[in-house]
């Protein structure tokens, strides 16, 4: 791929000049386009060392309002950022529609360099390749432009560029001990961006490469594609997107009506098992952090179904410490300016930590999907990004716990009116409580369909019958152990 590109002709000076005049005053006019049509912009810059990616960059960026665009300078992980998942920093750095997000280094740079120095695995470069892909597919088929450069030089131009760069004191900070060592192994390096690039070409986000001997030509070559590409993604805004098969083994689920509701637990037993489960749970956590496993638990269920007294009867157990509880309620502005997956990632916990989730990323095809905050080709999308989400979380090495909390429409209703009936308790219900009661043959068919698209070998649901509270809550309490036990 890299090693067949077939470099354009750079055009004569005159040209160039006005060619480059024109295409930055294009550039500049897109802007105003792509705010008012809330369209995000990612632009990656890639390539080799000393290849001219910050120069081209800082002369890109002057053709645009600098309210409107954020500058990401991607070198080594910080060391919160790899306690994290793979794609977390990157995802946290995600534009906000209507504006762009310039990328000086990527993902590239940090799988590649894993690779060719040997801190990751050929099985993990791998893994690291496909969950690449889907993020790149995921941002396209969710209204993202992402526009991607790999700058191009040769050995004998890179040797050069160093040794100039090396003799200035006031650049030779600018020569990194990989970009000599990048130099020395250049066919080896080549051989790694070869595969890189051509394993992660894909249509809805194709690399282009920039012959980059010449800067002023560099700059052309990107402003003109950064031009065209805008252009084609305005004229494709609001389309839809076709729907991908599910590729992830899944478990069967019963449906919500064939669940028994009728199980219950005596008072005494109820308060001898959670003082033994929570005991146990306390000495999980400690092994938990010492060996740096991370846990996501996700609560769904019910209005009323009692998810906050089960969440406290699990926090009940843990250091606070170690744990953080989101309640999610409606995204805020910035939350619904970006992939709607986004508010999630950003609240990952790191490893040896506990994240629960107070309602999820499930919102997406169950509230979302009813209240018509989304369009059907969104949410039907969402049961395999959710898929590949939770696989992420997995691969990375996480505990993932999936609750279900199921109550009957009869004990809803109980629930609702002793609320509503109770002073100190009012606060707990709403009308808008009120409103998804009226809808809920609704919520539970998108719920059945939910579980039973979602519920995978790795992540599978696990249904928490609620009519009794303190059965739920046991019962969750000893599917938390279990899982824990068996990851650990």
């Amino acid at each position: 791929m890299l090693k067949d590109w077939v470099k354009q002709e750079k055009p004569d000076d005159p040209e160039l000049t006005e060619r480059l005049k024109e295409a930055r005053l294009a550039l500049a006019g897109k802007q105003m386009a792509i705010k008012e049509k809330k369209l995000p912009v990612l632009v990656i810059f890639d390539g080799w060392g000393a290849a001219g990616k910050g120069s081209v960059l800082g002369k890109v960026i002057r053709s645009l309002d600098p309210r409107f665009f954020k500058t990401e300078t991607l070198s080594r992980p910080s060391e919160d950022e790899l306690r994290r998942p793979f794609l977390y920093r990157y995802f946290a750095r995600i534009p906000e529609a209507g504006k762009f997000s310039f990328f000086d280094g990527s993902w590239m740079d940090e799988t590649t360099k894993g690779y060719l120095t040997g801190s990751t695995s050929p099985e993990e470069y791998r893994r690291e390749l496909t969950s690449i892909k889907r993020f790149e597919r995921q941002l396209s088929d969710n209204g993202y432009l992402v526009v991607k450069f790999f700058f191009h030089i040769s050995k004998k131009e890179q040797k050069q560029r160093l040794k100039e760069l090396g003799k200035d004191k006031n650049t030779g900070w600018r020569v990194e001990k990989w970009d000599l060592w990048q130099n020395k192994h250049y066919e080896l390096c080549m051989d790694v961006y070869e595969d890189y690039l051509d394993a992660t070409n894909q249509f809805v986000a194709p690399w282009y490469f920039i012959d980059s001997k010449n800067k002023k030509w560099a700059e052309l070559q990107v402003t003109e594609i950064l031009v065209k590409s805008i252009d084609i993604a305005l004229e494709n805004t609001g389309r839809a997107v076709p729907l991908l098969q599910n590729t992830f083994p899944l478990i069967a689920m019963p449906s919500l009506q064939e669940i028994p509701l009728d199980k219950t637990i005596a008072d005494e037993e109820y308060e001898q098992e959670l003082d033994r489960l929570q005991k146990k749970l306390s000495g999980l956590h400690n092994e938990l952090y010492h060996k740096k496993v991370p846990v996501v638990i996700a609560y769904e269920g019910w209005d009323a179904a009692g998810k906050g007294g089960n969440i406290k009867r699990v926090t009940a157990a843990l250091d606070p410490r170690g744990f953080e509880v989101h309640p999610i309620a409606s995204p805020e502005p910035h939350e619904k300016n970006r992939h709607y997956l986004w508010r999630f990632w950003t609240r990952l916990p790191k490893d040896g930590h506990i994240a629960i989730f107070d309602r999820t990323w499930y919102g997406r095809v169950m509230v979302e999907r009813l209240e018509g905050f989304c369009s059907e080709n969104d949410w039907q999308r969402a049961y395999n990004e959710i898929n590949e989400f939770e696989r992420e979380l997995f691969d990375w090495g996480a505990v993932i716990l999936k609750f279900w909390v199921q109550i009957d429409k009869d004990t809803q209703l109980q629930r609702f009116t002793d609320r509503q009936n109770t002073p100190e308790k009012q606060w707990k219900i709403t009308d808008e409580d009120w409103r998804n009661r009226e809808k809920w043959d609704l919520y539970e068919a998108a719920v059945n369909e939910m579980i039973q698209k979602t519920s995978t070998e790795f992540a599978p649901w696990h249904i928490l019958e609620s009519n009794d509270k303190h059965y739920a809550r046991i019962k969750a309490l000893k599917t938390v152990i279990r899982q824990i036990e068996k990851r650990l």
